[in-house]
């Protein structure tokens, strides 16, 4: 909540006397009362501060914020399951307006030739959605602007971004319904990603560290106009002649070199752009090779390279500060019930939290009970009534590890031969056997479409292959069964790869029985009706398919292999705000492409800028059929953006839109380019760098870290990398503490 740019600033005060700032009037601070009745009400202002700031450390929260009874009241209710979800699916559904408003994505196809006329909302319905959204938001800037105070709001950029956009939101939203829905531009379209990126800390780092790699990237950047400028003038001075077929085709005007050059800088037109001047003499595949190694394999790579260089501490920069925020809101809780103590009896052993105390925090705090019962054993295990600062942190570091529940007993059963049958069940061998069987199926499947590759539907005979898929599934069911017998319900579910095998043998088996009640049994010359799209038959191949999942359970057993595959999760986790980011990118694109380029691509006939397919130049856009890629829609200007985003013929989509909505659309593309191609793919890849090289070469520490609890427990990123982060010092917690603008803490 509080403006990224603070992170480094101090978060916390104490002072020695005086009521609390911003706290209301005849609100009792946590140190206000002393005796009487209101020592009970200052008791529980205590552990609800306490309770607030445990529960901040745990989500990496900032503490600076209102601290009086009402307003953590409030602050809980705010940072509650049901108002967080509220506030998300109030952004998924403003988002998704996209899709709904006029133009419509509901059609079944984007293909301009076979599109049928979409179904557009009323004037009224996307706009009373859009209220509703605009009203959690209203509610939302309003709440987090009373909890961290008008003074540190006035300093919050994003706060008073929110509320811009909120208002201008509000404003276009209001000319809209004046005008019947007809305006021609819904500004509010373009504002709409900025809901999703305040309510992420993440992504506001993330957008922050691209802000300050934007000056190195810009040097590149300059460097590669120069280099295409260049080869761009020496090309044309290279192809003078007026019927020089390379001149004709690439090297026309300057405009059209330049975008020649930029296409090839991405490889897409390449040998194309360079074939008619190479037919004509070999010597020209000098300079297309020279253009290619400067621009393509150097300065692309180092522009890549020098974005890893600013993001190569981005990962310790960001665990750390979490790291400063955990400490910092254990160390607040331990100020406030410490002070408790202090108030109270004396005790001979110094001031500290007392058990008690603790205690009833710890019940309060929304914490899974796998967690708080590992707290409780760390606390039990030590002697004394009261805990230092010390001992009060390392009760805390069980958040970074992920308890792992033990397996339930398994069932006992008296027979010998039960006995030897349940050991022979659960042992791994018998997993192994499943997934040979599971290998087999994939194999027999493979096969069969591999012989009747060649042959006509209503030609095919599949009755081996329903005998065998039948054979597998009564396998897979057996399997189950079995497993079940020897683990028990409880053993055979706890384990996740046990759960995906039974409802995939479910479902395979309720798709058998129904495919042998419509089909009947498999005989010769037995073929399923295809019923729509698919048949029944052709659903439970597919179902099959999904087997293969099933040797995702060796990973783990190969080391190399689960060090890859652990990181490739971790990235995953990580990668969240960067995959942000790009949603609102290709939002604010898609909606700037459908006011540019709607309607712009006709279907051929309805225009002498459509040739049909017969006469379209070889490679145009009207030959390759490229007709689903437009702008009419927000799905279609989705799918569009990400197909040059790949840049493979990235050069129809230029020449296509040159054609048919002006030269100046060039700029448009090549920004999206500039910005999804050059710029995010390489962002993600060092990131990428950063969290694999950091894993892999730290792999052999994971042991050191975890000790004993590697049975019982697996560790966060956090925890992984915590011998390598700078534990903040006493002082600098204290520092930190003192400059808390809402709250007093008596020494």
């Amino acid at each position: 909540m509080a403006d990224p740019r603070e992170e480094s600033e101090p978060l916390l005060s104490r002072t020695r006397g005086g009521r609390a700032r911003d706290s209301p009037a005849g609100v009792p601070s946590c140190h206000s009362v002393q005796v009487g009745p209101g020592a009970v009400a200052r008791r529980d202002l205590c552990l609800d501060q306490a309770v607030v700031f445990i529960e901040d450390a745990i989500q990496y929260r900032s503490i600076n914020h209102r601290v009086d009874a009402r307003s953590l009241w409030l602050y809980q209710w705010y940072y509650s399951s049901m108002s967080q979800w509220i506030l998300s699916f109030s952004i998924f559904l403003i988002l998704v307006l996209a899709f709904i408003e006029t133009p419509s994505s509901l059609t079944s196809t984007s293909d301009v030739r076979y599109r049928l006329a979409p179904w557009e909302p009323p004037c009224g319905l996307t706009q009373g959605v859009e209220a509703l959204c605009l009203l959690v938001f209203a509610a939302d800037v309003s709440v987090k602007s009373y909890l961290v105070g008008w003074a540190q709001f006035q300093k919050n950029p994003w706060l008073l971004a929110y509320l811009v956009v909120l208002l201008v939101s509000l404003v276009d939203w209001i000319v809209s319904l004046s005008l019947v829905c007809q305006e021609p531009v819904q500004v509010r379209r373009l504002l709409r990603p900025f809901f999703l990126m305040q309510n992420s800390s993440m992504m506001k780092k993330t957008l922050k560290c691209i802000r300050c790699s934007l000056p190195e990237m810009a040097s590149v950047g300059l460097l590669l106009a120069i280099h295409l400028c260049l080869f761009t003038v020496l090309g044309l001075l290279l192809f003078p002649g007026e019927k020089d077929r390379e001149r004709l085709a690439h090297f026309r005007s300057l405009p059209e070199a330049l975008t020649s050059l930029l296409v090839l800088l991405t490889t897409a037109n390449n040998p194309d752009v360079m074939i008619p001047a190479y037919s004509k003499n070999r010597l020209y595949a000098i300079f297309f090779i020279a253009f290619t190694l400067i621009g393509s394999l150097f300065l692309m790579n180092l522009l890549t390279a020098i974005i890893y260089n600013q993001f190569r501490g981005y990962l310790m920069k960001s665990l750390q500060t979490s790291l400063l925020w955990r400490r910092l809101g254990i160390r607040a809780a331990y100020q406030v019930l410490s002070s408790m103590t202090a108030e109270g009896e004396a005790h001979p052993e110094g001031v500290g939290v007392k058990l008690q105390d603790f205690l009833q925090v710890l019940q309060k705090v929304q914490l899974g009970s796998d967690r708080k019962q590992a707290i409780m054993e760390k606390l039990h295990s030590r002697s004394g009534d009261l805990l230092s600062a010390d001992e009060f942190q390392k009760l805390f570091d069980e958040f970074d590890k992920r308890v792992i529940k033990e397996h339930p007993p398994r069932p006992e059963y008296w027979s010998p031969f039960l006995q030897s049958a349940q050991f022979l069940f659960s042992h791994r061998y018998f997993d192994y056997l499943g997934n040979l069987m599971a290998l087999g199926n994939l194999v027999t499947i493979c096969v069969f479409l591999v012989l009747d590759a060649d042959v006509l539907p209503e030609d095919r005979d599949d009755f081996v292959l329903g005998i065998l898929n039948g054979v597998f599934i009564l396998y897979y069911l057996l399997e189950m069964l079995l497993k079940v017998f020897a683990l028990g319900l409880q053993g055979y579910l706890v384990s996740s790869s046990n759960v995906f095998d039974g409802l995939l043998t479910v479902v395979l088996l309720v798709l058998e029985i129904s495919t042998l009640a419509a089909y009947g049994f498999p005989h010769l010359g037995w073929k399923p009706e295809v019923l729509g799209l698919l048949s029944l038959w052709d659903v439970t191949r597919l179902v099959n398919m999904l087997a293969v999942f099933r040797f995702l359970r060796v990973i783990p057993r190969v080391e190399l292999m689960a060090v890859v595959a652990s990181t490739i999760l971790d990235l995953i986790k990580n990668m969240r705000a960067f995959g942000g980011i790009l949603v609102v990118v290709y939002y604010v694109f898609a909606v700037i492409g459908i006011i540019l380029f709607r309607g712009v691509i006709v279907a051929p006939g309805n225009s002498s800028l459509a040739p049909d397919n017969g006469s379209a130049p070889c490679g145009s856009f009207e030959q390759l059929e490229y007709w689903t890629n437009n702008f009419d829609d927000f799905a279609a200007a989705l799918v569009t953006l990400w197909d040059v985003m790949v840049v493979n013929n990235w050069q129809v989509f230029l020449d296509a839109f040159r054609r048919y909505a002006g030269p100046w659309s060039k700029i448009y593309f090549v920004l999206w380019w500039l910005v999804s191609s050059v710029i995010w793919v390489n962002l993600f890849l060092a990131l990428i760098l950063e969290n694999f090289l950091h894993k892999w070469d730290r792999r052999c520490h994971l042991q050191s870290l975890t000790g004993d609890l590697e049975a019982t427990s697996e560790v966060t990123v956090e925890l992984l990398f915590r011998d390598v982060l700078e534990e903040p010092t006493e002082e600098e917690l204290i520092e930190k503490l003192s400059h808390h603008p809402h709250l007093q803490l008596c020494r």
